[in-house]
């Protein structure tokens, strides 16, 4: 095995065969097996992508969005009883799930910092993906029950304290928009950020149509409107945050993430120098910010050595931003291996 650290000699073991592990942790490693049945081996592993990984730092900005977010909803819930406010309840209702689906945010990029172990090879990144899955599907619970709670205002209508309503929707946009501000950073980096960031965006929305509908109600007498109001942005936020859902669902069945096409990288492989096919790629998100790859490469002029398994790790990297990647080299006939056919996984 040979291991090439900075200030550190190097060890050799005598082996036939070749793995490559070159990691940006400031280290590299080569070790290879001989297996005896004509073939080898080669893995590359290019570090984790550190500017894909999750994104720290933001423990305070998730613990005041949450206290302030929970002294939202108390406010608005009361005024909202008091005023026979439905848009106002919805949007306490919708704050609520924004509470809790930061508190899911907020636990899911602790863990995902969690080293691997024995168990979970891969540590805890894969709850990020749990977490944005459970925000998204907690956002359309929400929404349905602002919508009940919608039509049942429009069935039984009461008198709005408008004033009150409008008082307490206007503090609702400065608390939600100071708290999104806080994720704005790492919302495009970070599924479960921009969850956060788009949840709070949405509800500082629903509190400015609040106020709007106040208004109105206010100057016309017009208590329909405020569950009219309600309706649209009940609808407004279904439709920004399918897009949110359906990511979710992807990265949760380990499909390609959005923005690396699969093609264009098996022809970055096949293009380098000694590779004469490509099979069995795979590439799934391993969290929601990083993504790993695993690859067959058939090279009939032998194994091409740990430096080509370095060089292509960091190529796909900086092109695709794939920060895991694994490849197995076969010297022989690809069709030799049991994996070969596009079908079989």
């Amino acid at each position: 095995m040979a291991h090439d650290h900075p200030g550190h000699d190097h060890h050799g073991h005598g082996h036939h065969d070749h793995h490559g592990h070159a990691h940006h942790h400031g280290h590299h490693h080569g070790h290879g097996h001989s297996h005896g049945h004509g073939h080898s081996h080669g893995h590359g592993h290019h570090g984790h992508h550190h500017h894909h990984a999750p994104v720290a730092g933001h423990g305070l900005a998730f613990a005041v969005a949450v206290g302030l977010n929970l002294l939202l909803v108390c406010a608005q819930v009361a005024a909202g009883v008091l005023g026979h406010s439905t848009a106002l309840l919805a949007d306490a209702g919708h704050n609520f799930s924004d509470v809790l689906s930061l508190l899911l945010a907020w636990g899911a990029n602790r863990l995902a910092t969690r080293p691997p172990t024995g168990r979970f090879t891969y540590g805890w990144k894969g709850s990020s993906i749990l977490a944005a899955l459970a925000n998204a599907a907690l956002l359309w619970v929400a929404l349905g029950a602002i919508l009940i709670e919608t039509v049942r205002q429009f069935a039984q209508p009461q008198p709005v304290a408008a004033p009150l309503v409008m008082a307490v929707a206007g503090a609702g946009i400065v608390i939600n928009a100071l708290s999104a501000a806080l994720f704005m950073r790492g919302a495009k980096e970070d599924l479960n950020l921009r969850a956060a960031f788009q949840h709070l965006m949405a509800d500082a929305a629903v509190s400015f149509g609040v106020v709007l509908a106040g208004a109105v109600v206010w100057r016309t007498g017009a208590d329909w409107v405020d569950p009219a109001t309600s309706l649209i942005i009940t609808v407004l936020i279904g439709w920004g945050s399918w897009g949110l859902l359906r990511e979710a669902v992807r990265l949760a069945l380990q499909a390609v993430p959005e923005g690396i096409d699969q093609g264009a990288v098996r022809d970055y492989i096949a293009e380098q120098g000694g590779v004469g096919a490509v099979h069995d790629l795979h590439i799934w998100p391993m969290s929601t910010t990083e993504t790993a790859l695993t690859a067959h490469l058939t090279m009939p002029a032998g194994h091409p050595g740990d430096p080509f398994l370095h060089d292509l790790a960091r190529g796909l990297e900086s092109r695709f931003g794939i920060g895991h990647a694994t490849f197995q080299v076969e010297t022989g006939d690809a069709h030799d291996c049991a994996l070969h056919p596009e079908g079989v996984v």
